[in-house]
């Protein structure tokens, strides 16, 4: 009620102003309102006062100072208001002004008044206590930057109370952004003239932090301007934030061809060659610009597309964007243009990707960071950069992760040497090296709130490891003790679970029917040191029937280290039937590792060339809990096929992602070094690279 008390006559005084001024005082006057409405603080008025002196309304800003500085803001106001009046006002008669003025300042004044009648009254009064509500953010608070070795206490502090500090932070910036959005000529990319067409200069494109250019996705009448901008400003590499479609709407204009080549404007674009990753896509492009003197040289120009990042929210962990961040810098010649980075509106997502990238680097050079001054410096050279405080929590998850843990790919030639250093350097407490970085691993969260399906009290009697993490499942009867599981180039590629119970083998099925799984791979065998393991959830000869599910044998091989059982799996309502090939491993005691690393190399061939054949379905694997055997096998399929395709490998982050999506995933140290010894068996007994590559 105060502060419509304090607002009415403002708004009166503004329907004065557009029958007296005109436009720029309406502008003052509402702004004026506003800050007095919202109770804005003296740093943010002292800021309106001088941004209208810009205006050349001198007397109205002085006096707006003025009301800022005195101890009665409401009493000053009205004279300033009455005073800028007469200034601005100069066709009414000077009595016109003054009653104005006096009706203004009587409105204005009847409430500090009377607020210091009752202070008065209540001085003779014994003392009480006065409950001031909480203050909103505000806009001239600032916040310094942070040593680095004390970045994970600020990150933990503010995360408290559902993110409570984050919010603060990020809404202090945004406060003057809302009044003062508009994107800024002294940082636009501008473009070379088209002859005939004056307007043809302009691209809504911003440079930002000296080396990149962010802009909106391109749409279909702009995307002949975004490759005249590539092609101008002699760009390498691309960054895409966003997906063509998301939640069913256009978010960006496909401005490359799926294949050949085609013109956009002037520029003939070719695809040369694409990758498809789990987190993202890279594209190569060849480009040549077709001017009216001839058609220049080709160049060659990367776009890489990160496919992971929903819209207004952020990527399930930063481990992937960590690694597309540094792929991109590998990717970006030191001799090239501008790196281009685009989401759909070129602010949100792009400006938390910048803010990372250029606070990594701060961190390298001065040991410290400073999130909200790097996001106010770049907001003054395009405003609206990082849009959501979930996307300016998000930059410190990232930049926490990459100082935890830095960067921990290897390229397999330096592999040899790493685990020679793993094995003979010693760490506190006399760990060696290989055991402090699997501590780092076990050292991770769980989150409570990511077990709460798996701790029901209806799905407890399912469960052999009680703490779950369920990224997808439905309620009781229709709950199995099951994870999603990313793959290397494709997500949800796995399916990690327990081996059957004899209660759960139907639901087993109908997982397997449901998701169109044709490879099943078990890492247990049935008993274990004369304990049951696993159900036998297939015949042994003709065929067995489980709910709905009928299973029927149709023949078995085998290998060394493991056997192979061709399945035909049935659903009873509509008869219809399909192929699932069972891959038995033997081997692999339940505490310890296998005696050698030829036959996990041999199975996970084995199982890549039956996806291939049967459509990359998603993978069931299994051992007697699925954790520890099961996340084993799944890290190693994902390492090898990340060394035949880049060269690369990164075993630690490999495991960290995976507990992330399942806890407990590679259980123990012994595991975490078999990965590591498949690897260097792998590579030895491809030792041509060209072999695996």
């Amino acid at each position: 009620q105060q502060s419509m008390r304090r607002s009415l006559p403002l708004f009166w005084f503004v329907w004065l102003s557009i029958r007296v001024q005109g436009e720029y005082m309406v502008c003052c006057t509402v702004i004026l309102s506003l800050s007095v409405s919202l109770s804005l603080s003296l740093s943010l008025s002292l800021f309106l006062s001088l941004s209208l002196s810009l205006l050349s309304l001198s007397s109205l800003s002085l006096c707006l100072c003025l009301s800022s500085l005195s101890p009665y803001p409401s009493l000053s106001l009205s004279l300033s208001l009455s005073l800028s009046l007469l200034s601005l006002s100069p066709s009414l008669s000077l009595s016109l002004s003054l009653s104005l003025s006096l009706s203004l300042s009587l409105s204005l004044l009847s409430l500090p008044l009377s607020h210091t009648h009752h202070h008065l009254e209540q001085q003779t009064e014994p003392q009480q206590t006065v409950v001031l509500l909480p203050r909103s953010p505000s806009a001239s608070k600032t916040y310094f930057p942070i040593p680095v070795d004390c970045l994970e206490d600020e990150t933990r502090i503010r995360s408290a109370d559902d993110g409570k500090l984050f919010r603060e932070e990020f809404n202090v910036r945004t406060i003057l952004l809302l009044l003062l959005s508009k994107y800024y000529d002294h940082s636009r990319v501008v473009l070379t003239q088209l002859e005939g067409n004056l307007c043809s200069d302009y691209i809504n494109a911003s440079y930002i932090h000296l080396m990149d250019c962010c802009v909106p996705g391109p749409k279909q009448d702009t995307v002949a301007d975004f490759w005249r901008m590539i092609w101008e400003q002699k760009t390498a590499t691309i960054v895409m934030l966003t997906n063509l479609k998301e939640r069913k709407e256009d978010k960006c204009y496909q401005y490359w061809p799926d294949q050949g080549c085609w013109t956009y404007g002037n520029v003939r674009v070719a695809v040369e060659d694409f990758t498809v990753l789990v987190d993202y896509t890279i594209r190569k492009f060849c480009i040549q610009y077709q001017a009216s003197d001839g058609t220049k040289p080709s160049r060659l120009v990367t776009q890489l597309h990160f496919t992971s990042w929903p819209d207004f929210g952020v990527p399930f962990s930063p481990i992937g964007m960590l690694k597309f961040l540094k792929k991109v810098k590998t990717v970006n010649s030191s001799f090239a243009g501008p790196i281009v980075v685009h989401c759909s509106a070129g602010v949100g997502r792009t400006g938390t990707f910048i803010v990372i990238d250029g606070v990594i680097d701060m961190m390298h050079r001065e040991q410290k960071i400073d999130v909200f001054g790097f996001v106010s410096k770049i907001r003054d050279q395009r405003s609206q950069l990082v849009q959501t405080d979930i996307q300016y929590s998000f930059i410190y998850q990232a930049l926490l992760e990459y100082y935890l843990y830095g960067d921990t790919e290897l390229d397999v030639s330096s592999l040899e040497g790493h685990l020679h250093k793993l094995h003979n350097t010693h760490a506190p407490f006399d760990r060696v090296g290989l055991e402090e970085e699997f501590k780092k691993l076990t050292n991770m969260r769980i989150m409570k709130e990511n077990m709460r399906m798996g701790n029901l009290p209806a799905n407890m009697k399912k469960n052999r490891v009680v703490i779950m993490s369920m990224r997808r499942g439905q309620e009781f009867t229709d709950y199995i003790n099951a994870s999603f599981i990313d793959g290397y180039r494709q997500k949800d590629y796995f399916i990690a679970t327990q081996g059957p119970l004899s209660h759960t083998v139907e639901d087993y099925w109908r997982m397997a029917w449901e998701w169109k799984c044709h490879s099943i791979v078990m890492l247990t065998e049935l008993q274990e040191r004369e304990q049951d393991k696993c159900f036998q959830y297939w015949p042994t000869e003709d065929s067995v029937t489980y709910g709905d599910y009928t299973v029927e044998m149709k023949g078995s091989t085998v290998c060394d280290s493991f056997s192979v059982r061709d399945l035909v799996l049935t659903y009873g309502p509509d008869k219809q039937t399909r192929l699932v090939r069972h891959f038995h491993f033997h081997g692999w005691p339940e505490i310890g590792i296998p005696a050698e690393g030829k036959g996990m190399i041999d199975i996970i061939a084995s199982v890549q060339r039956q996806q291939q054949q049967s459509g990359n379905h998603p993978i069931i694997v299994h051992c007697s809990a699925g954790a520890g055997r099961t996340g084993t096998f799944i890290a190693l399929s994902n390492i090898l096929e990340r060394v035949k395709a880049e060269g690369l490998l990164d075993v630690f982050q490999t495991v960290k992602s995976l507990r992330m999506q399942r806890p407990h995933m590679v259980q123990t140290v012994e595991q975490y070094d078999f990965c590591y010894r498949v690897v260097q068996d792998f590579v030895d007994i491809f030792s041509d690279y060209a072999n695996f590559k």
